[in-house]
């Protein structure tokens, strides 16, 4: 694709807007592209006789935005002063595009590179789980082992090659695209290093200072920090202190008997818990139940033989909102000194953590 075609649409330069010119190849029945910033759509062009558009807009620092055609999405970082020259051929599989004119945007491209290679090869394993699983569907677990760890260890490669990313791009708005495809639960301690980074850049960048102000929120709850105390009632009407059982490992598990994932993840918790009881090791769980009749049969039927604490307040208790708890299951292993050292493992992730803490 050549980018003289655009020519037609390139003028002096005005340090009070940008502009972001674009040609389309193969946009079959597309006639118009639509501008997000955000989640907020700002403006809309429709493809000329040449499927060309374009857009001018204002923006006094770097921002966001998404071109959107039809299914497919397109990422730019755009600010005043900037000519953005945009090229993309809607019939190309690969999600590849052309972008000139921003340096981000530019970054942006490099990266998006590196992410669809990663996502092809869990596509691939995806893929292999799915034909497998389909002629052995009884051995749906083993198949889950078997496969797991070649999942992780695309998953941990692709990203360290993102958090890499990011370091060399921490002055730009690309490093921090980057850092927004990282799982946080798995690279909490990460994303808080990188946010206190870039304290100081990107003002007025509402998304930046929305994750600024997430990591500062986790940051009381994370790996290496000391778990905020409590004390809570057990269905039997016994006052127990997260104190009372330091000295030892504890799992703490928020759950609730309406959370089909916690349920599933139960004999997962079972088994280790009776396979590490002996080693110094107990699991403390709290239940984000409202009532307690379902709270109570959850457990026998189950078989949680551990200390059951709650408010049986759902979301508004306070000991979820001490641990940040925006989901379930959510899960924090301390160790005996009080401190949180791992977080929201499970299935073969905790079996492997607590085989190698608990020798």
């Amino acid at each position: 694709m050549a980018l003289a075609g655009l020519a037609t649409f390139t003028s002096c330069k005005n340090n009070d807007e940008f502009t972001l010119n674009g040609r389309i190849e193969n946009p079959g029945g597309i006639k118009k592209v639509l501008l997000y910033e955000t989640d907020s759509l700002i403006d809309s062009a429709f493809l000329n006789e040449n499927n060309a558009f374009k857009f001018r807009r204002t923006s006094l620092q770097p921002n966001f935005y998404t071109m959107v055609l039809g299914e497919k999405n397109f990422l730019i970082v755009a600010k005043n002063g900037d000519q953005l020259e945009f090229e993309a051929n809607l019939a190309d599989t690969s999600n590849l595009y052309k972008i000139s004119g921003s340096t981000d945007s530019e970054s942006i491209r490099k990266f998006n590179k590196i992410s669809n290679d990663y996502g092809k090869v869990y596509q691939n394993i995806q893929a292999e789980y799915s034909r497998i699983l389909s002629k052995s569907p009884g051995l749906k677990d083993s198949i889950y082992k078997a496969l797991m760890p070649r999942f992780q260890k695309n998953m941990d490669e692709f990203s360290t090659k993102a958090l890499e990313f990011a370091d060399q791009n921490k002055d730009n708005l690309a490093g921090f695209y980057a850092v927004g495809t990282i799982d946080q639960n798995r690279y909490e301690q990460q994303l808080i290093k990188y946010a206190d980074g870039i304290k100081g850049k990107f003002a007025g960048n509402k998304a930046v200072l929305s994750f600024l102000n997430k990591m500062n929120e986790l940051k009381p709850v994370s790996v290496g920090q000391p778990a905020p105390q409590f004390e809570l009632q057990t269905p039997q009407g016994k006052m127990v202190k997260l104190a009372d059982l330091k000295g030892k490992y504890v799992l703490l598990d928020f759950w609730a008997s309406w959370c089909a994932p916690c349920r599933q993840e139960n004999p997962n918790i079972v088994k280790q818990y009776n396979t590490f009881k002996d080693r110094n090791f107990t699991v403390l769980g709290i239940s984000l139940d409202k009532a307690k009749e379902p709270w109570v049969s959850a457990i026998k039927k189950d078989q949680l033989n551990w200390t059951h604490v709650s408010e049986l307040k759902e979301w508004n208790g306070v000991v979820s909102a001490k641990y940040k708890v925006e989901g379930i299951p959510a899960s924090f292993i301390i160790d005996p000194a009080g401190n949180i050292i791992a977080k929201n493992l499970r299935g073969i992730e905790l079996e492997n953590f607590l085989k190698s803490t608990l020798k």
